[in-house]
């Protein structure tokens, strides 16, 4: 048992595709006997989601509460994150509607999700506001709690000394959760096993080419989030050439790759920002340890991506209302998830059930997707790595806490 703890999870998830793929073409008739599995995985999963939504974002915004982190540096800190996070989910959504790479997806026995009444933009409105906190918890509202997680952070900031105790307890209790989905991803190998069988087994090979199509949908996304809203981001607001800056990230976005962890990529991010891009230590030890919680840019764009997927794969009509109900509730799912991998996947039934898509379906999407996250992953992160040292270097700019001939210097490297 020591052993198999020992090996990297995401070798054990490879691990278990493979055998789930070789169990469906060999004995294609006895992937029933193993659903229980995947479904138990994907119950586990579904349990989890409406707490992490409310209490990362509300201990997101806690955060906010040290005062090294406010002021003039942690507004435009924050303005610049919310922004190009916006800027991401709408980057997903386009690459998306180019590529349609839902269109045909093979989710298992799902059917075409019909929509039922509609809603009035008024009821979507009013619906925001919950009448019973504990009942929109139960039932999953996410718009709901997504409301309730941001009134709850902002008023235990407003309320100083005497939030403190409840704003520690907030971080303590978004501890527990990550450390509750770490507990639940060890049972990935066994969940990845029942899907990818069961899915093979009903769908054949078909299954990997709309992966494929997910996979060049998100390597497109990221690219245009990192050249060119990131690149303009730099010529436009900080008036600084490019190629400087890319550059001197190389060894960041190599770590943020390898390790599809945010959190994981600090380190070396803080050192390329003092040594490669000139920032001084005041920006870079605020911003990047913030961004590092909120600069989700690939993360956006993948929910973006994701959701239009889900809804494509499902014949969702794609009204105006719905394109911009997913890009709101996009930034604010995307602006709160955890620094963790395959964080974006608890996050995705916030934007899905916004538009009317049961949990069921959205089960559904994340046991498709899951088997294959761990590439995914590691391509998105990079654009988030990226974001969060661009975002740092035209604060830095900003604040006049960069050393600009050594980040020029860079050019001629």
């Amino acid at each position: 048992m020591t052993r198999w703890f020992a090996i990297p999870l995401w070798q054990r998830v490879l691990g278990a595709l493979f055998l789930g793929l070789l169990f469906a073409l060999v004995a294609p008739g006895a992937t029933p006997h193993v659903q229980f599995l995947g479904d138990l995985f994907v119950r586990a999963i579904r349990m989890l989601v409406a707490p992490i939504v409310l209490v990362t974002i509300a201990s997101g915004i806690t955060a906010l509460a040290d005062p090294k982190r406010l002021g003039s540096l942690g507004g435009r800190t924050v303005g610049l994150f919310a922004a190009t996070t916006a800027i991401a989910v709408s980057v997903g959504m386009l690459v998306a509607g180019l590529v349609r790479p839902g269109i045909g997806a093979p989710l298992g026995t799902a059917a075409p999700h019909a929509l039922g009444t509609p809603v009035t933009p008024y009821d979507q409105l009013i619906g925001i506001v919950p009448l019973n906190i504990v009942e929109a918890l139960a039932k999953g509202d996410m718009l709901a709690l997504i409301f309730v997680a941001i009134l709850l952070g902002v008023a235990t900031v407003l309320a100083g000394e005497a939030g403190a105790p409840f704003s520690r307890g907030l971080q303590a209790l978004s501890a527990v959760l990550l450390k509750m989905v770490a507990l639940v991803m060890e049972a990935t190998p066994l969940g990845v096993f029942a899907l990818i069988a069961n899915a093979v087994a009903a769908n054949g090979a078909a299954v990997f080419v709309h992966v494929g199509w997910l996979a060049l949908a998100v390597v497109i996304g990221s690219l245009i989030q990192i050249v060119v809203v990131h690149s303009l981001m730099l010529r436009l607001l900080a008036r600084l050439p490019v190629l400087p800056f890319f550059r001197g990230i190389v060894d960041a976005l190599v770590v943020a790759f390898s390790t599809a962890s945010s959190s994981a990529t600090l380190p070396v991010a803080m050192r390329v920002s003092e040594k490669n891009l000139g920032l001084g230590r005041p920006v870079f030890s605020t911003v990047l340890p913030l961004g590092a919680s909120i600069g989700k840019d690939g993360t956006a764009m993948y929910v973006g991506l994701l959701s239009m997927f889900a809804l494509q794969a499902f014949a969702v009509p794609l009204t105006p209302a719905v394109y911009g109900t997913v890009l709101l509730t996009g930034a604010l799912a995307a602006f709160g998830t955890a620094p963790v991998p395959s964080a974006s996947l608890f996050m995705l039934a916030a934007v899905l059930s916004a538009v009317g898509v049961a949990p069921e379906q959205t089960a559904l999407v994340v046991g498709f997707v899951l088997p294959f996250d761990r590439l995914l992953d590691m391509t998105r992160t990079v654009p988030s790595a990226s974001a969060n040292l661009a975002v740092a270097t035209t604060v830095a700019r900003w604040e006049g806490e960069l050393d600009e001939p050594a980040y020029r210097a860079r050019a001629d490297a």
